[in-house]
């Protein structure tokens, strides 16, 4: 197997830049030490946590939840639990073939498992608005929206609406994708009074965007483009987006929260595109990665944990409440985002 030179420069910068992350976010709370040991924080839950572990006892009989990208990875495993708990869970996925084998793989272990599938690319506006009326059709509540689907460190493309490849499916697609969703959640949570709750999951490279977080006037440029630091944007967007939402629900009295999460480090799928460096780098790093069950636990733990109602705007790491980065937490670049989103949907959707 031959290594380039660039492939071990990228190693190394990653390594640089994840102990420096994880020294950003605390010895304690998300350092190496809770890595190692599975440390447990304030919420009784650490980074050995399990999904299963941290919804066990949970009663979700009453609820109806949408999981981007469940057809793999911790999609899978977070609609898996969901469903365990006797969610009814709608698989939102853009390989429909592979969404419905994961389905049957779930019922193989949990016949009443209430779980359907549903098409959804989220490089395409047409797409998500036939999603939406597709999911609208059916005729059901929505009390949890876990946007989950992602890519990773691809190299530069745009999307069939023109947008930044990276961009378009981690932030803009669920930027949509909510938005449709909203009055479906807002009507759900008055004639229920069951709060809603939606969760977008980020990463810890919210860390590492572009020099002011957003590229707002390169959002499509090959110049400059860096498939590292625009998967970095497109998380950073992530929170910024639960951060306006969250705010906005509060400003209007709404019955929903939104929340942010980091999975941790897990080689799945959504590493395709960097899977020889994803390899290397782990060799360095083996005692910060977690298996899938793991991963799925904080995507899990704030969708449907009792301790968490009322909770909202926060982002979490291992099961418990971190402080991102300083842009993240920035309302004025969260709001400019959502007015920026807004236009590009626009945009996209012209015919």
């Amino acid at each position: 197997m031959h290594i380039s030179g660039e492939t071990v420069g990228e190693v190394l910068r990653f390594l640089r830049a994840l102990l420096y992350f994880k020294k950003r976010a605390g010895f304690k709370e998300m350092g190496i030490f809770s890595s190692m040991t599975g440390w447990r924080g304030r919420s009784g839950f650490g980074s050995a946590s399990t999904a299963e572990e941290v919804t066990e006892g949970i009663d979700a009989s009453n609820l109806t939840a949408i999981v981007t990208g469940g057809a793999s990875g911790i999609g899978l495993e977070t609609v898996r639990v969901l469903a365990l708990r006797k969610a009814h869970v709608i698989i939102a996925a853009r390989n429909t073939e592979a969404a419905n084998a994961a389905k049957e793989l779930i019922l193989e272990d949990n016949k009443t498992a209430r779980v359907d599938v549903l098409k959804l690319d989220l490089c395409s506006v047409k797409s998500i608005r036939a999603f939406v009326d597709n999911f609208i059709a059916l005729d059901v509540p929505l009390n949890i929206l876990i946007n989950n689907a992602g890519v990773m460190f691809c190299p530069f493309q745009l999307s069939q609406d023109g947008i930044e490849l990276q961009f378009a499916t981690n932030h803009l697609g669920h930027f949509l994708l909510t938005n449709l969703l909203l009055e479906k959640m807002k009507q759900t949570a008055r004639t229920t009074g069951i709060e809603g709750r939606i969760v977008n999951l980020s990463s810890i490279a919210h860390h590492h965007s572009y020099a002011h977080g957003i590229r707002f006037k390169r959002i499509n440029d090959s110049i400059g483009y860096s498939n590292k630091k625009a998967y970095g944007q497109s998380k950073l967007a992530n929170i910024l987006h639960a951060n306006e939402l969250s705010r906005r629900f509060q400003e209007e009295g709404i019955n929903i929260t939104a929340n942010s999460v980091h999975p941790g480090l897990i080689m799945t799928p959504l590493m395709r595109h960097s899977a020889l460096l994803m390899r290397i780098l782990k060799v360095f790093t083996y005692f910060l990665w977690k298996d899938v069950p793991k991963g799925a636990a904080t995507s899990c733990y704030v969708a449907l944990h009792p301790n968490l109602k009322g909770v909202t705007g926060n982002y979490y790491v291992d099961c418990n409440e971190m402080g991102p980065s300083a842009l993240a937490k920035d309302q004025v670049l969260a709001k400019k985002l959502w007015d920026f989103s807004d236009e590009l949907v626009k945009s996209a959707s012209k015919p």
